[in-house]
This record gives structure tokens, C-alpha cells and sequence, in this order.
């Protein structure tokens, strides 16, 4: 029984790197916690040496700030399951950006449909808004994207996109805000 729960997991998990053939189905995510942060583009700020300057919050404060799903996927770098972040199937034109620090990340003319059911882009807006790690978790190595800013876990990054980059950055929905141009 518990093989089987171990397997169902490392599937569903693995979800993200392959592509699915049915198409996505949106929802909206849970409401926020109250006192989340604003779903507002908050511009990078860079010290004296030209880095971007973090944010740095408690546990405490980040539970505060966001619902279960959103603690758990950005905080704890969970994964919500494919098909169910309202932004999948968003097609207006806009920014994306971090749903714990507002960080601008993706612009909507670099998202594309891979079918993951999960919104996927083929370029950051800046390379220094996200930062890639490795991930070895359940079994599998992929390459973890999180935001530059505030650490927050967003996805993982797969080189089977679209030109001009040739990436694939499938990112969780709930991790994202969308601001409309």
C-alpha cells in the first residue's frame, strides 16, 4: 500500500517533465489568505553593487501571507496538480509575476501551450529574476526555478520549449500573479 502511494506521487510529480496529451481544464486557485501579499508589480531594487536586493520574511510571516496551497508550493516547493491553476489557459496580454514578493518574472507574449497543464513561458523577462537549482527530489533531477527575490519555489525549467530559446519554464500557477497590460 504504501509502495503504491510512493508510486502514485513520483507520477503525478513527474507529470511536469513530460508532456500530457489532453488539454487543460482552469480553475480558480483558493482565496488568499487575508493580509497576502498584492497581486501589483513591485519594481526590483539593487544595492550599491548592482544586486538585486532580497526579501527576507519569517516562516511566521509567509504563513500569514498566503494560503495553504500557496505555502506549500512556494515555500516548501510542492507542486499543484496540473490543470488546476486559473492561469494555464490565460491568454491576455500582461506580466506574470511572483505571487510572494510581486517580482515581475514572465511577459505573456513568451507563454506558450505545452499541453503540461501547467503555464509554461520560453524566457524570464530577466535572467537575474530567476534563479535555477538542481532538484533530486523523488528520484528524478530536474532543474528547480525559484524567485531571485524572495526564494519562493516557482517550477522547473526543461530544455524541450519553443525558439527562440528552446526552454521550457513550467511554472506552478499558484506561485504566479498576472497583472493585465
Amino acid at each position: 500500500m504504501l509502495i503504491m502511494k510512493y508510486l502514485m506521487l513520483v507520477l503525478a510529480l513527474a507529470a511536469c517533465n513530460a508532456k500530457s496529451t489532453n488539454s487543460a481544464v482552469s480553475s480558480s486557485q483558493a482565496a488568499s489568505a487575508s493580509g497576502a501579499p498584492s497581486s501589483q508589480i513591485v519594481p526590483p531594487q539593487y544595492d550599491a553593487a548592482g544586486k538585486l536586493i532580497k526579501v527576507t520574511k519569517s516562516d511566521e510571516e509567509w504563513r500569514k501571507e498566503l494560503n495553504d496551497l500557496e505555502y506549500n508550493v512556494l515555500r516548501e516547493e510542492g507542486t499543484e496538480r496540473a490543470g488546476s491553476g486559473d492561469l494555464v489557459n490565460n491568454h491576455a496580454d500582461g506580466t506574470y509575476i511572483c505571487r510572494g514578493c510581486g517580482l515581475p518574472l514572465f511577459d505573456s507574449a513568451t507563454k506558450f501551450e505545452s499541453g503540461t497543464g501547467w503555464p509554461s513561458f520560453y524566457q524570464p523577462l530577466k535572467p537575474d529574476y530567476v534563479a535555477v537549482g538542481k532538484d533530486d527530489s523523488y528520484g528524478m533531477s530536474r532543474d528547480e526555478v525559484e524567485c531571485a527575490r524572495c526564494g519562493g519555489h516557482l517550477g522547473h525549467v526543461f530544455d524541450d520549449g519553443p525558439p527562440p530559446t528552446g526552454l521550457r519554464y513550467c511554472m506552478n500557477a499558484v506561485s504566479l500573479d498576472f497583472v493585465a497590460r
